[in-house]
């Protein structure tokens, strides 16, 4: 065994006569003892003399098929070195590119260098020949724990990101924190298992069963996420530093095409602007259903301004199933936050992010170019209320996400806004919030999250996301 302490104070034993990829996805030759603080960094061990091509994802035959496997930007260290604080690298509106944000902060675009242009590995019936990604790269990167050239991956996080810190990086007004904390929220299970353990009976209408816990293996999720090219090097790279490696697929969908994320940009009806989404939907969902339909059980979507707990999504339809019964290839579900609008007008929350089935999936790419019920030509930012009213059509409905004691699951704001959110008083405005939600109302306080929540909107700095992972997965 190799004994080193860490930058953080932690003492990391390397156990070197273990296998990396322990058993459930665990540390396999990695023990940690932390601190008294919340956060450590787990690095495994690297042995130079190891060639063997089995263990190696970044095998010539892996690298033949995808190039920029393995590839990560450099992790270059802040000139201030033990003096940096992440805090400086809250203090940046959250609509800035990264380009202005100091070194340490993880993202700076600079730090990307030019995109290469994407190989055109497919050639589609009509000849033409286009890229189709290798959208579990990231998750082989995180499987396996380091890039090509041996650096971790994902690379660690600092303990300070645990602490109280604000919206603009003050030691104070740490609401999301206080939101993780009284609503219990947490991870439950680490990113790269291949397992979850379930609780059928925690869901809403049923009565649960303490104790209950049932080891079953973890659906197959692609996530996707719609994005801007000037979210690369700071939204987008901290979601695949964070949390996009618990997706068994990752694919961001932009205005530009980035092989090494991987980003891609598809061509769509009408332009590229908020109030055409539901075009840019429409284009993600035909791609994803014509070359990954048959990969993955569950696709997942949402913007780039959206964290997510993969595991959680993977241990919440893992337990949705088993207490139907039923199989996502063949069973028609579509899953988020169920909001209504007025009358039948009900609908999964677009800023939540929601999932389908790949049955639901493939009746939706059946059925999405009809004009009448699906909108096939319509330019609008309602995405969200479209494909609602499309499936509603085909006779598929939400499901009901909330817990056994009615905590929701998937959130359209932010944890601390939720944790704090309290209806209008007698004589103020009408929230919207409020009226989406009267059918079944709004739990208030600590009750306002799961503890095995999955995603929340409006985590827009990418400093937020890597400090709300810390919070949550460690």
């Amino acid at each position: 065994a190799v004994v080193a302490g860490a930058e953080d104070g932690n003492v990391i034993v390397w156990d070197i006569s273990n296998n990396r990829s322990g058993s459930n996805g665990g540390n396999g030759g990695v023990q940690i003892i932390p601190h008294p603080g919340c956060v450590w960094s787990v690095t495994p061990f690297v042995d130079p003399n190891n060639n063997n091509n089995n263990d190696n994802p970044y095998n010539p035959a892996a690298l033949a098929t995808n190039p920029h496997l393995g590839w990560q930007p450099p992790l270059l260290p802040s000139p201030l070195g033990y003096s940096f604080s992440w805090r400086v690298c809250f203090r940046a509106d959250a609509k800035n590119d990264g380009s202005a944000q100091p070194v340490g902060c993880r993202e700076n675009p600079d730090e990307f260098g030019t995109a290469p242009p994407p190989p055109l590995n497919f050639v589609t019936d009509s000849g033409e020949k286009i890229w189709v990604p290798d959208v579990t790269m990231v998750r082989t990167m995180l499987l396996h724990g380091m890039d090509i050239d041996g650096n971790v991956f994902p690379p660690p996080l600092d303990e300070e990101l645990c602490q109280d810190i604000g919206v603009t990086g003050g030691k104070s007004g740490d609401s999301n924190k206080e939101c993780v904390r009284e609503a219990n929220i947490r991870a439950t299970g680490p990113l790269n298992a291949t397992t979850v353990t379930i609780s059928p009976s925690n869901h809403y209408g049923e009565s649960i069963v303490d104790g209950e816990a049932i080891v079953v293996p973890a659906p197959r999720i692609m996530c996707l996420v719609y994005t801007m090219a000037d979210a690369h090097g700071n939204r987008i790279r901290a979601m695949r530093d964070t949390w996009a490696g618990g997706c068994d697929g990752f694919l961001a969908f932009s205005t530009q095409s980035d092989p090494r994320l991987p980003t891609i940009s598809l061509e769509h009806e009408g332009p590229e602007s908020y109030d055409n989404m539901w075009q840019k939907v429409r284009s993600i969902w035909r791609f994803v259903g014509t070359h990954y339909l048959e990969d993955f059980d569950w696709f997942f979507i949402g913007g780039d301004d959206l964290f997510v707990m993969p595991h959680n999504l993977k241990t919440y339809l893992a337990s949705l199933v088993y207490k139907d019964g039923t199989d996502p290839v063949t069973k028609e579900y579509f899953v988020g936050r169920r909001f209504n609008a007025g009358g039948n007008d009900y609908f999964n929350s677009g800023g939540a992010g929601y999932t389908l089935s790949r049955a639901t999936l493939r009746r939706f790419l059946e059925n999405m170019d009809d004009a009448t019920h699906c909108a096939a030509h319509r330019q609008t930012s309602m995405e969200d209320v479209m494909i609602a009213n499309c499936l509603r059509h085909l006779g598929i409905h939400f499901t009901d996400t909330r817990d056994a004691k009615g905590r929701e699951r998937f959130h359209p704001f932010a944890p601390g806004t939720h944790l704090h959110w309290k209806p209008p008083g007698p004589g103020q405005p009408r929230d919207w919030y409020e009226e989406y939600n009267r059918e079944w109302g709004i739990l208030q306080g600590k009750d306002c999250c799961a503890p095995d929540s999955v995603s929340f909107h409006y985590v827009k700095k990418a400093s937020m996301v890597r400090h709300m992972h810390a919070l949550l997965n460690f």
